[in-house]
């Protein structure tokens, strides 16, 4: 006996703009091959009639019908929503407790670049709002809203992806406007490009819980601008749906690190996909161990109800061969916690208070009252011109504590607009706490 919660992790990323000449761009960029573009001529190679020697089945892949099925605007998005979030799609094939489909959105920001030939929707919150509304239409409840994220890449341009985290305050504003204008703090994680290094290791490891990136597949990926690893690098992870605790050192390997990583494959593009053998691993590996995961992942800006039927179809066929097996639809918080059987955090306690030291400076205080899931506390910061800023807690004598001080070496209090401290649990709960300076008014929201 077992049970397979299934995770749909969607990468919200909004409309996507990809005319003929861009896809042949892509082309030249990817295989250094440079092709007229034309209609016909993108026919003939999504048929695979133009000899390109051997990359022609790979540039076959990346032209297929569904990965160029590019929604450009949010109409379109919000039409395919409402297919997708309606009662009679999401109950084809109900779970064991007869209940239907779960999505969970991974939403980004597109914000920092300086060209977006693609038309991205750039701004903070931009994607975060729309998702935010739709999970709280009745009917989508069940739904979770989670924190996808794509490095700034060096060129600053929005088709563009990078890995490297820590370069700039770029992460640390996103996070701290969602703190600080949305009461938001994220606890569920997919990386952009499914791409993690030895930075993020390390960042997500301060305040997220559960992390859906491993892309660890039987197959190695042949498009040749992601070989070697490149991006998406899962090469030495398990490859199995139970999750890990990975490595400080190398994330790519189980070791004694706060969060669970989970496997999550791609349902299109140019990773390798989910197939049926990996659902059916699944299904042995609940068997085995009494629960699994089953995540995989897509886009918003393509059509996404075949990936479903085609996951459907593949789950139906695993059901057959493993009878004992269950089925449960879950977002990708409540699934992790019931797979890893994550004990319930009952009142965490955050509490903060100030101290005046002096004309010049001041002293944030910051309690819990039970550990909390990482180090250290989140701390955002908007002065009264609209910048965001993070900083480092000091860590206080008594445990669960910490503090931080505001003087003319960091911040002077009286050129602050808004002071916010966010926690996260280990059971993937968050908690803020607000202080609005100009008010001397303290508010505390909890979150899931």
């Amino acid at each position: 006996m077992g049970v397979v919660y299934v995770v749909h992790a969607v990468d919200a990323e909004g409309p996507l703009v990809e005319d003929l000449e861009a896809t042949f761009e892509r082309i030249k960029n990817i295989f250094d091959i440079s092709i007229e573009p034309s209609k016909k001529n993108l026919l003939h190679m999504q048929k695979g009639e133009l000899d390109l020697g051997d990359k022609t089945p790979l540039i076959r892949s990346l032209l297929s019908p569904q990965n160029l099925s590019n929604l450009g605007d949010w109409n379109s998005i919000k039409l395919m929503q409402d297919r997708l979030c309606s009662q009679q799609f999401r109950n084809i094939l109900p779970d064991c407790d007869g209940n239907g489909w779960v999505y969970s959105w991974f939403c980004v920001d597109h914000v920092g670049y300086e060209a977006n030939p693609r038309k991205r929707d750039l701004g903070h919150h931009k994607v975060f709002d729309r998702y935010k509304s739709l999970v709280s239409i009745p009917g989508n409840n069940k739904d979770g809203i989670y924190f996808h994220y794509h490095p700034l890449p060096h060129n600053k341009l929005a088709h563009s992806s990078a890995t490297l985290y820590l370069n700039s305050n770029h992460i640390f504003e996103i996070i701290a406007r969602k703190i600080i204008e949305r009461q938001w703090f994220p606890t569920v994680f997919r990386a952009g490009f499914h791409a993690q290094r030895t930075d993020s290791n390390w960042f997500l490891e301060q305040w997220i819980p559960f992390d859906y990136s491993n892309q660890a597949t039987h197959k190695p990926n042949k498009q040749p601008d992601l070989a070697e690893g490149r991006f998406s690098d899962w090469r030495r992870a398990p490859k199995n749906w139970l999750g890990y605790h990975p490595s400080h050192d190398d994330y790519q390997t189980p070791g004694k690190c706060r969060r669970l990583l989970f496997r999550c494959l791609s349902l299109q593009g140019r990773s390798p996909v989910l197939e049926q053998n990996d659902v059916e691993q699944s299904f042995e590996d609940a068997e085995k161990h009494g629960s699994s995961i089953l995540a995989f992942t897509n886009h918003d800006f393509q059509q996404i109800e075949p990936d479903i039927n085609r996951v459907r179809e593949m789950i139906k066929t695993a059901m057959e061969n493993w009878p004992g097996v269950k089925i449960k639809y879950m977002n990708a918080r409540e699934a992790a916690i019931n797979h890893a059987k994550v004990k319930k955090v009952e009142n965490v306690g955050l509490t903060i208070s100030f101290a005046v030291l002096s004309s010049s400076c001041s002293r944030l205080a910051v309690q819990t009252k039970t550990k909390i899931f990482g180090p250290q506390p989140f701390l955002a910061i908007r002065d009264r011109s609209g910048n965001y800023f993070y900083d480092n807690f000091d860590f206080g004598i008594n445990p669960n504590s910490w503090h931080y001080t505001f003087d003319w070496q960091t911040f002077p209090l009286c050129t602050l607009e808004q002071i916010a401290v966010a926690i996260t649990t280990s059971d993937a709960n968050a908690e803020i706490a607000l202080y609005n300076v100009k008010e001397d008014l303290i508010s505390y929201h909890g979150l899931n």
